[in-house]
């Protein structure tokens, strides 16, 4: 299976996640949804870094199933996520963004962000101010 996303957790507090450029399948964003729960299993406050330099437009059932997450998860993530950047320099997957905000609203504070640097920072000041 081609992974749609890769974690990384070397600069923790900030968990970045990696858009890997492969098309949404059934599996593999079954499994970036999945994944996502991980930094939370840690039960302690962090941020999240979506680094979507090298994402692909995902289907409108995959945003749909993002925003799904969003809603199931609202509480979980208000409890330990302290915010989450966005590095999206393509207009397109903007708007996208977008999209998956208009089904849910982004329960906990986010930025959106063409620099990478600019993003980690963002999420390093989140974390630092809870």
């Amino acid at each position: 299976m081609d992974l749609y996303a890769t974690f990384h957790f070397d600069a923790y507090p900030v968990v970045v996640v990696a858009f890997t450029g492969n098309q949404a399948t059934e599996e593999n964003f079954l499994q970036y949804l999945n994944d996502l729960y991980e930094a939370y299993d840690r039960a302690l406050p962090f941020a999240y870094l979506f680094d979507a330099q090298n994402a692909v437009l995902p289907g409108l059932k995959f945003q749909k199933r993002q925003a799904e997450w969003l809603k199931t998860n609202e509480s979980l993530m208000k409890q330990y996520c302290q915010g989450t950047a966005y590095h999206i320099p393509n207009p397109i997957i903007r708007t996208a963004l977008k999209g998956i905000f208009a089904l849910q609203q982004q329960p906990v504070p986010y930025k959106v962000v063409g620099d990478f640097q600019t993003a980690m920072q963002w999420c390093k000041d989140a974390v630092a101010d809870h």
